[in-house]
């Protein structure tokens, strides 16, 4: 577990930028329930992809004119419950942070691993989601 005073601007990168955060597993359930619209779950984490590409990927994507209707986040290593929760709305995909995942209508549509994020710059990583956004927005 990381020390709260650690993670707070790194939670405050998405917040800021209009994500909710959730921290307990009925949260996660309240918003991955939901049967329609779409929402975007973000995984967040501390490791340098996630400041270099994932948190200003995302930021750059949500300025799109599609986009979901729900923005949430976790935070690995953190918000254990929200983040052990959402994980398994994203089965069959392995644990991931950082990672983002699209819902719509209750179902997952789009998934971005680790993977797909480090190396990558925030450009591509918005890029990716907007098409995405496009498709299922």
């Amino acid at each position: 577990m990381y020390p709260p005073e650690l993670v707070a601007p790194m939670k405050a990168d998405l917040t800021n930028a209009g994500f909710k955060e959730l921290v307990s597993a009925a949260e996660v359930d309240e918003v991955l329930n939901k049967k329609e619209g779409t929402t975007l779950v973000v995984v967040n984490s501390v490791c340098g992809c996630a400041a270099g590409a994932a948190r200003p990927g995302v930021k750059l994507a949500i300025n799109h004119i599609k986009k979901p209707d729900n923005l949430v986040t976790v935070f690995a290593g953190v918000d254990s419950e929200a983040v052990a929760q959402a994980r398994k709305y994203f089965l069959p995909y392995p644990p991931s942070s950082p990672s983002m995942a699209l819902f719509k209508n209750g179902k997952l549509v789009h998934f971005l691993e680790r993977h797909h994020i480090e190396g990558r710059s925030a450009e591509m990583i918005a890029e990716n989601l907007k098409a995405a956004f496009d498709q299922y927005c």
